[in-house]
């Protein structure tokens, strides 16, 4: 019995192949154009097609060497010539090796490096098997040349995984092994001399070691984002603190190095510099550029893009008589294909930052960064060109605790997508936005780190009496203490003692707080409209404010949202975050009967087509604040509820009653500094491979904030003793 029409079993044999290796050169089309797109966006529609194209391209050319595998032994019913079957069947290694631009789609991909290892054995004895089957075909030769490029391709992707992955990409940068001065021959060679009685002593001699010196970098004038000197620093400190990814050390010349470089830096050109850094990361983590970039990576490159222009040639003059043209149609369009990626793949390769920082001649530098300036496909999508110039999405996230309790969903709703497992994707879908990064954020956060990496430098600077062991560990003691910060440094520097109390909680019950209380000061002063008296005074405070809200909201959103990157400091945030929205839903639903199903409905439906609505949201929002705001809270929240709950709500209301006694403008500028605390605080804390986990997503601000306190000389990754030094036996008179 056939379950299908016997007409559509005839088409899909006769059609299944040609398809098969039509979509599988489209899929890889796709991929070599939006696939680095990924790093600029973290849309989640882009990310889903590349992540759907990514899996389907491997599967699909698989699958289409397991039919032309199948289908040499009956050939007639699929493609009337069987050499053309084994001269396609190359074709769909060369795509099993996939663009430059992606290798994994996520960190875990490369861990599969040995998978590929072995799919690239198996499909290469497929393709081989083929060729076998027909081996006196009259397409031999391109059949042979197409072979090489394909396995070449292949075995690029697959190193690729391999330099990647993390235990491999931690060995990379381990310096040989050194064993130290041979201490049996040193203490037999002093015995012996002591007992001749020859005068003698053991002397620790420095040695001599090259300059890591961040100073060497070329400091050209800048004449735009992408500008060479920027790239060179990028490249330079990517060498170097490449390792922050696998929790490597560096020693504290490295770290004065690089502090001494940054402190004489804008704003903005260290953003950019790090933008770059972060960028040469994502190449060598997720792309081919790693293993490409090479002498022997472009060796390979041209014998490849040869092999299939030769192919090419030789199709071209093979008489064609016999075959079907449709079929000779596919074969042109997978040569061409191959081809136009190749030089596709080369022109990026000659063009990108990796061959600008390596060439050794200035001039030849220069011109080809303004070549690629003026190449057309730079200049093709000209509305759009920021975002092709842009090295990642330079926008963060938002998430408001209060707006997202008045915009509740359905409870039906809510239990049907849990279990469908989607409840997250439409909290992000329905209560996420995004904002861009402005200029003003960045060189804030630069100035406030910048200003606890100096007060680092002066502790740092009285322990120089100490001995130099004492004085390293000194040194390394004030960095840690000053990165674990978490507002209370700020504070205490501030004199703020009495707002201490909301910093010594756990890191998320103290997020939260700062969160809620930061919105109930921002809507109760928006409430007031006073007249400014000093119109700049209240320009600064509004910017404050401003830096204030926005990274309130992205930290909640990184707690809530993004729970793996903040696990390490997150703590029992999730049930904190839900206790809390529980009890701020039944406050604002006090006094309120608890509508049916029906009247719910309504309710709703009235909100989405804004039916007989006379509040905005943030009228709501402003309103609901000033009704927490009036709470008696003379008691302590736990004293009257207990720890059953972990509710955090009128905690956060005597934080805001508390900052409210301070001068708007202080109040202000505390609030703007604790959050940047918070923020370098979860930076430093978080796991380094949810970093760099976060560079194809788009990236994130607080990576950015954790390279640069690694910059700054803020963390833990620095070691004691640089070890740079030999023993010496010295014969004295």
């Amino acid at each position: 019995m056939n379950i299908f029409p016997l007409f559509l079993k005839e088409i899909w044999d006769e059609w299944n192949l040609r398809g098969a290796v039509l979509v599988s050169l489209f899929f890889q089309i796709l991929l070599i154009f939006c696939a680095s797109s990924r790093k600029r966006t973290g849309n989640m529609i882009m990310t889903f097609i590349i992540w759907s194209v990514y899996l389907l391209a491997d599967w699909v050319a698989a699958f289409a060497v397991g039919l032309i595998a199948n289908g040499n032994k009956d050939g007639d019913k699929q493609v009337q010539n069987d050499d053309l079957l084994a001269f396609w069947a190359p074709f769909l290694l060369l795509h099993l090796g996939g663009p430059d631009t992606i290798t994994a789609f996520a960190l875990e991909d490369n861990e599969l490096w040995l998978r590929h290892l072995l799919g690239l054995v198996i499909q290469f004895i497929a393709v081989a098997y083929v060729f076998l089957e027909s081996i006196s075909n009259d397409l031999w030769i391109p059949t042979i040349l197409m072979l090489v490029a394909g396995t070449i391709k292949y075995a690029e992707r697959t190193r690729a995984l391999y330099l990647a992955c993390l235990g491999n990409f931690k060995e990379s940068m381990l310096p040989p092994p050194d064993a130290g001065p041979n201490y049996a021959q040193l203490m037999e060679e002093y015995s012996s001399k002591k007992e001749a009685h020859v005068p003698v002593k053991i002397i620790i001699a420095p040695e001599k070691r090259a300059s890591t010196s961040a100073s060497s970098v070329p400091e050209e004038p800048s004449t735009g984002p992408n500008h060479i000197s920027e790239m060179e620093s990028g490249y330079k400190f990517f060498k170097i603190f490449k390792g922050l990814i696998v929790d490597l050390m560096f020693s504290f010349q490295e770290r004065n190095d690089s502090r001494k470089f940054f402190f004489g830096m804008l704003p903005e050109k260290a953003f950019r510099v790090i933008e770059v850094e972060l960028n040469f990361m994502y190449d060598a983590l997720y792309t081919k550029m790693a293993v490409v970039n090479r002498k022997i990576g472009y060796f390979f490159r041209f014998i490849c893009t040869g092999c299939i222009a030769v192919a090419l040639q030789l199709f071209a003059s093979h008489h064609k008589h016999k075959i079907h043209k449709f079929d000779i149609g596919v074969t042109y369009a997978l040569l061409i294909g191959a081809i136009g990626l190749d030089v596709i793949a080369i022109v990026k390769l000659i063009f990108s930052d990796w061959t600008i920082v390596l060439l050794k001649n200035s001039t030849a530098k220069r011109w080809i960064y303004y070549a690629r300036e003026k190449l057309f496909f730079y200049k093709l999508w000209e509305p759009s060109k920021s975002f092709f110039d842009r090295r990642w999405s330079n926008s963060i996230s938002q998430h408001g605790l209060i707006r997202y309790c008045l915009r509740e969903r359905f409870k039906w709703f809510d239990k049907l997508a849990d279990i469908c497992g989607l409840k997250d994707l439409l909290d992000e879908i329905q209560y996420k936005k995004t904002v861009t990064v402005e200029e003003k954020l960045k060189e804030f956060i630069f100035k406030e780190l910048k200003e606890k990496a100096k007060s680092s430098e002066q502790l740092e600077e009285k322990a120089k009496s100490a001995e130099e062991k004492a004085r390293r560990a000194e040194q390394s003691r004030i960095a840690k203490e000053i990165c674990s910060g978490r507002g209370d440094w700020i504070l205490s520097q501030n004199a703020c003692h009495s707002l201490l109390w909301s910093v010594e909680k756990e890191y998320d019950e103290c997020l939260l707080m700062w969160h809620i209380a930061t919105d109930l000061c921002h809507y109760k002063e928006q409430e007031e409209k006073e007249k400014p008296d000093d119109v700049q005074e209240e320009e600064l405070r509004r910017l404050d404010r401003q830096l204030c809200i926005c990274l309130s909201e992205y930290m909640l959103y990184l707690l809530v949202m993004r729970p793996t990157m903040m696990s390490a400091v997150a703590g029992i945030g999730q049930i904190r975050f839900r206790d809390t929205c529980a009890e701020a839903k039944k406050f604002f639903r006090r006094g309120q009967q608890e509508p049916n199903c029906f009247k719910k409905f309504c309710k709703q439906l009235k909100k989405l087509l804004r039916i007989g609505q006379s509040k905005s949201m943030e009228d709501q929002i402003s309103e609901y604040c000033e009704q927490l705001l009036s709470v008696d809270t003379v008691v302590n929240p736990i004293e009257v509820k207990g720890d059953r709950s972990k509710s955090v709500l009128f905690d956060a209301c005597m934080l805001a009653k508390d900052l409210r006694k301070l001068n708007k403008t202080k109040r202000w500028k505390i609030m703007s500094k604790v959050w940047v605390e918070l923020l370098s605080y979860a930076a430093s804390h978080c796991r380094a491979n949810t970093h760099a986990q976060q560079l194809s997503k788009g990236g994130e601000l607080i990576t950015f904030v954790w390279l640069l306190m690694a910059h700054f000389g803020l963390g833990e990754q620095f070691r004691i003793q640089e070890g740079h030094a030999r023993a010496k036996l010295i014969v004295t008179k």
